[in-house]
């Protein structure tokens, strides 16, 4: 490495590259945007290129700056990785991103079965459905609900998914909810993320003619709750409702099911090698997952 290498200024412009912010940047490093901006520009006289065009709201990386931080990113993985396993701390971590309800569901449920068997692992948690960028080395591996077709990542399945119908003992029984001819009258609990009323319906002989009013929910857990709360029924994933099952707050109300085509997959990134850490936590989450849809179907 040249003794003028300005290591500070690039490790400025990786933070700007992996958030798009100078002021998120500066927030991680605990400096001023003013300082990041300093260093942005010292890398660019050092470079003896532009690396952003600036405009009045955000920073554009230049075609220049994308070919640089391509090349420089996997260095300073390398670097960090190093300094960790120095630390005694790269075997340990392991950083996972998690749909919401999944999380705080079906992961939850067996948290405490991993931290029986990995009592040191240190685990960082992120609970998003948005797209993961392996390459910002913020994320080792992720669960993403969808169909599985994904060039860019590898995609493993864990549990296949299907929807049925749920609703609490009280609401069954103040419906009077015994078959599929009672269903008229029942309030309907949407749900955005399982928006799958219409095909449940359709693959039962029926459709929403007839059906009482309907609440609307942009996120899965509202529309649980709901559900637990009496409110009317709610078409889910079973793999979000299991202690609800288990502890009589939700039953399954008709034997109908629908397949979706999608599951629960775990993803990571094709040309980045997990740790040992990673590594051991992915076939804790394997066999987790093996033993859930050998209980279910069972």
């Amino acid at each position: 490495m040249r003794a003028d290498t300005p290591l500070k200024a690039i490790a400025c412009f990786d933070a700007v590259m992996r958030t798009g912010s100078v002021t998120v940047a500066a927030q991680q490093l605990f400096v001023t945007p003013g300082a990041v901006g300093q260093q942005i520009r010292k890398l660019e006289a050092w470079l003896g290129t532009p690396l952003f065009v600036r405009t009045v709201r955000k920073l554009q990386p230049t075609a220049q700056a994308l070919s640089y931080w391509q090349q420089v990113r996997p260095a300073l993985q390398q670097l960090d990785s190093a300094s960790l396993a120095v630390q005694g701390k790269g075997d340990l971590q392991v950083r996972l991103s998690l749909p919401p309800a999944f999380a705080s569901s079906w992961f939850a449920r067996r948290m405490p079965q991993l931290t029986r068997r990995y009592p040191q692992l240190q685990l960082h948690l992120s609970a998003s459905t948005d797209r993961v960028d392996f390459s910002q080395g913020t994320v080792d591996l992720a669960v993403r609900h969808f169909d599985g077709q994904a060039k860019d990542v590898q995609a493993r399945l864990l549990l296949a998914d299907e929807m049925r119908v749920y609703c609490s003992a009280e609401y069954r029984e103040r419906q009077q909810l015994r078959t599929l001819a009672d269903l008229p009258g029942a309030t309907v609990l949407y749900t955005t993320s399982h928006a799958h009323w219409s095909q449940w319906l359709a693959s039962v002989g029926l459709s929403f003619d007839g059906l009482a009013r309907g609440l609307q929910f942009d996120q899965s857990e509202m529309a649980i709750d709901a559900a637990r709360r009496s409110q009317g029924l709610v078409l889910t994933s079973p793999w979000l409702v299991e202690d609800d099952v288990e502890q009589g707050r939700l039953v399954q109300v008709f034997d109908a099911v629908l397949a979706t085509g999608k599951g629960y997959y775990l993803v990571q990134a094709r040309d980045i090698a997990l740790s040992e850490a990673a590594q051991r936590f992915e076939q804790w989450l394997v066999e987790a997952a093996r033993c859930a849809a050998s209980g279910l179907n069972g």
